[in-house]
């Protein structure tokens, strides 16, 4: 049960559907939507009367598509196969090949979605997901139009991945194209961290829980630090990645996802608009960087060789296959942010997230203003109170108090109080939204002002970055990114706290770092 669950009508049997998935072949589909669909199969979320059409450019017949979409779900769901019910959940599947950029290739494609909702006995209410390269966003959209395919009788929805844009003006023009064929409230923007099971549980923790609401603003909260670090390299998206950087493969969507479900207001009610609303709100408070600002915030990275979690040698990034060996793409960025409303004036707000760092996490951190030390500097370290959100690979939350050693003469000691998720018992980003996706609840998709903003905000970094601004500083693999983002919270007065899994090192132990105890 989740918190929206009145609200959205959680836990219910999809309405009859048609899904039809463009990128069909891709690793999107194969890693990701296809177990989503066979885990909400199994748990009896989807309806008796549904269909899968997949889409793409292979030619592949219905049979040999479900072949592979069976071994997708064997290698990636959760879920095991199951035998007595694999034969029903296949049957829903078909496969129509079109090259996107052949106009004439939708109007067969209309018709085999025609076929499929007959043999099915069908309304036409029709999801579309473009699990495919963004270029061809807008271009499908007007060929879903011209085509017929968007004119139903029923409702439609239209799914799209990331990234929505490259910057603000192409972003303008792809809104506008989607506009020409479907409403706003028909496009649902996937950002997958929303869809995470911590991520949405920022707003039970915060709304459900009447300890923390007095102390959520600038009199209690010294910082927040949000880290979402990864221990892979490029891999294989290299081409996407060296023009994207971790500027917008990151920041632009997950990052400040994240930074708006921390920071934003109680929304009137637990309705869609009213949430979407606020988290708006935190991105018009957002504070942007002028040029001289940007150096002095922003810190950015690129992994050099070193070593992987394993104790393996990791190339560096310029040595990455298809990388420009002369490349100056980020791989890092650290910044610090500011809030300009009554809330949270003041109160720094740290962002890092990096490839080919040393542990795999995506964590929050609300770190609270100390206590007077008058009572407790010859006794044991003060340490402040934190409350951390770890969204992944563990889920939980975890708040650090203070308290005295037992048999001590009032030697303080931190402790820790967790509560941790069952990850077997949590269901994978991509079934939520999915769900969501499918039932018409937008609360955890990006609107089109949320995208518009953030581009606003991004865009003045990304053209420092292009004048050489700041200076792209290099970090060994295998660590926490370059010395200059210790230094942008050290400025402060504060240090970064280590993530789940982080491996200390001598130099950052707390008898070495006074004052900034590592826990």
């Amino acid at each position: 049960m989740n918190w929206l669950e009145e609200e959205t009508g959680a836990g219910r049997v999809l309405p009859p559907h048609t899904f039809i998935l463009f990128g069909a072949t891709g690793d999107l589909a194969r890693r990701k939507l296809f177990p989503a669909l066979y885990s909400l199969f199994l748990d009896k979320r989807m309806p008796e009367q549904f269909a899968v059409v997949g889409v793409a450019r292979k030619s592949y017949t219905a049979d040999s598509f479900r072949q592979e979409l069976r071994a997708a779900i064997e290698e990636f769901a959760r879920d095991t196969v199951k035998a007595d019910t694999w034969e029903d959940f296949a049957a829903h599947f078909s496969y129509c090949p079109v090259d996107v950029r052949k106009a004439e290739e939708f109007v067969k494609l209309n018709q085999h979605v025609e076929e499929v909702e007959q043999q099915f006995g069908l309304p036409q209410q029709r999801v579309f997901y473009l699990a495919m390269a963004p270029e061809f966003f807008g271009e499908v959209a007007l060929h879903l139009y011209d085509s017929k395919l968007s004119q139903v009788s029923g409702w439609r929805r239209l799914i799209i991945e990331k990234p929505f844009g490259r910057d603000l003006a192409s972003a303008e023009v792809l809104n506008s194209q989607l506009r020409e064929v479907f409403e706003e409230e028909e496009i649902y923007r996937i950002d997958h961290y929303l869809g995470k099971e911590m991520v949405q549980n920022i707003e039970v923790l915060r709304f459900a829980n009447s300890i923390f609401e007095p102390v959520w603003n600038n009199r209690s909260i010294a910082n927040v630090q949000i880290t979402s670090s990864e221990t892979v390299g490029v891999e294989d998206r290299a081409s996407y990645y060296d023009k994207a950087g971790a500027l917008r493969d990151m920041v632009q969507n997950h990052m400040l996802q994240m930074v708006m479900m921390v920071a934003m207001e109680p929304p009137s009610r637990l309705k869609t608009e009213a949430i979407r609303d606020e988290k708006v709100k935190v991105l018009r408070s957002l504070r942007r960087f002028t040029s001289e600002d940007i150096s002095e915030h922003v810190v950015r990275g690129q992994y050099a060789a070193g070593f992987d979690m394993k104790g393996n040698a990791a190339p560096g990034y310029r040595d990455e296959h298809g990388v420009d060996p002369a490349s100056n793409t980020e791989t890092f960025i650290a910044a610090r942010l500011s809030i300009d409303n009554f809330r949270w004036a003041g109160v720094p707000f740290y962002i890092r997230t990096g490839k080919r760092m040393g542990a795999k996490a995506t964590e929050i951190v609300i770190q609270f203003k100390d206590m007077p030390r008058m009572y407790f500097n010859t006794h044991g370290e003060l340490l402040p109170n934190l409350l951390v959100i770890h969204v992944f690979p563990e889920e939980g939350i975890s708040i650090q108090l203070n308290a005295k050693r037992p048999g001590t003469d009032g030697t303080v000691v931190p402790v820790s109080m967790e509560f941790s998720q069952e990850p077997d018992n949590s269901p994978e980003a991509y079934e939520r939204l999915l769900y969501d996706g499918i039932m018409g609840d937008s609360t955890f998709f990006t609107r089109w002002d949320e995208v518009s903003l953030a581009w606003k905000f991004v865009d003045p970094i990304a053209n420092a970055f292009r004048a050489g601004t700041p200076p792209i500083s290099s970090y060994a693999s295998g660590t926490f990114g370059p010395k200059e983002a210790d230094k942008l919270v050290e400025e402060d007065g504060f240090r970064w706290w280590p993530v789940t899994g982080q491996t200390v090192t001598l130099a950052e132990k707390p008898e070495q770092r006074p004052g900034h105890p590592v826990i």
